[in-house]
């Protein structure tokens, strides 16, 4: 197997407040392969967004080392696309706009990557979409926005942060199908934050399980199951990883025992 694009080695976090330092998370070892699609799932509190930024460069580490592409992490990255839980956009700019921020930011040349912006919005369902304002759009709408403006500049990583967590399940569904879609024809490497065990199932090759505060991984699963995969014809598989994860979660106390 080749050297990991992305590599956690010992890395903990400790933040520092007002009552004193907090134990984010520790000891956490994981390699990431290049086009990999990784779920970290885990209870509130455990440490998953914070190993999120840490990979970013967005939050320095307290212990250990991380590395992305061979490099040390010491700042933040810039070949990464970055899907945050809410779906922050700019009103006076238009959907298309909206995805372009990213190009004109890097100061990019905009007639290149305009057809990328709107081969994006087309695949994740959003094309005639492109003149709307963000009051137009429903939440899901804005978080495909977000999810196009993550990729458009091209990066090798994506990294999700709960991006369905303010969504109803439905939309939820929808937009795992559309992440789904465009991730198999990218295959960027791809770290994915969530609560939901079958989110995590559905869309992973590996499911990072973690433990409570401090955040430590208890398991790690490999997700064998063929891809395209569709809600609508699951097999006994998926719910015999999804019930796995669960007795994870039982025996370590973060979900109740029946």
């Amino acid at each position: 197997m080749s050297e990991p694009f992305i590599r956690l080695t010992n890395v903990g976090k400790v933040y520092q407040t007002k009552t004193g330092p907090t134990e984010a998370c520790s000891d956490i070892n994981l390699d990431i392969q290049k086009s990999e699609f990784v779920a970290i799932v885990g209870p509130s509190g455990c440490g998953k967004t914070t190993i999120l930024k840490m990979v970013a460069g967005l939050a320095p580490y307290t212990a250990g080392t991380i590395t992305v592409g061979g490099k040390r992490v010491d700042r933040p990255q810039t070949d990464v696309g970055i899907v945050f839980q809410e779906a922050i956009m700019l009103d006076w700019r238009d959907v298309l706009e909206n995805v372009m921020l990213q190009i004109d930011i890097r100061h990019m040349d905009r007639a290149t990557y305009e057809p990328v912006a709107r081969g994006l919005l087309k695949a994740t369902g959003l094309e005639g979409f492109e003149k709307k304002k963000p009051y137009e759009l429903s939440g899901g709408m804005r978080q495909r926005v977000s999810i196009c403006r993550a990729l458009v500049h091209g990066p090798t990583m994506l990294l999700m942060d709960e991006p369905f967590g303010a969504l109803d399940a439905l939309t939820r569904e929808q937009i795992s199908m559309d992440i789904q879609r465009v991730w198999m024809e990218s295959r960027k490497t791809a770290l994915h934050i969530t609560h939901s065990i079958p989110e995590a199932v559905l869309l992973a090759d590996r499911v990072v399980v973690m433990g409570p505060r401090p955040g430590r991984i208890v398991e790690i699963i490999d997700i064998d199951l063929p891809r395209p995969r569709r809600l609508d014809r699951l097999p006994e598989r998926f719910h015999e990883y999804s019930t796995r994860i669960r007795n994870i979660f039982k025996s370590n106390g973060v979900l109740a025992m029946d």
